[in-house]
């Protein structure tokens, strides 16, 4: 689980990253973006009931995503509000597949250290 200090919890910093972030999309993932002015990058997820009706498969993604996220956190820039929004799609696919779809929206949105 990603430590508190680089969680999205409340509704306001949602609101903040749609409003004025960039927005990149790969397979059936989105990933919103804007730069905070913090010495840590924070993320949220967003698995909607169009992805699964069942909450046990939206938990399954999310716990997913937030493993993923955890352990790329030494390779994130800091200063960095994300939101990664799952697509219907996406609980086909495997944990694997999902690490492979991440590292190419980092990529994109270019918030991995140099």
């Amino acid at each position: 689980m990603l430590k508190k200090e680089n969680r999205l919890k409340k509704k306001r910093y949602f609101d903040k990253v749609f409003k004025g972030g960039k927005g990149f999309k790969e397979d059936f993932l989105l990933f919103k973006t804007i730069k905070n002015n913090l010495k840590t990058s924070r993320f949220g997820f967003i698995i909607n009931q169009k992805v699964s009706k069942k909450a046990i498969t939206r938990n399954k993604l999310r716990r997913r995503m937030n493993e993923l996220i955890r352990t790329k956190t030494d390779q994130i820039k800091p200063g960095i509000d994300g939101v990664l929004i799952a697509l219907p799609g996406l609980e086909k696919k495997d944990f694997w597949e999902i690490e492979e779809i991440i590292n190419k929206l980092f990529k994109k949105a270019e918030i991995f250290k140099k």
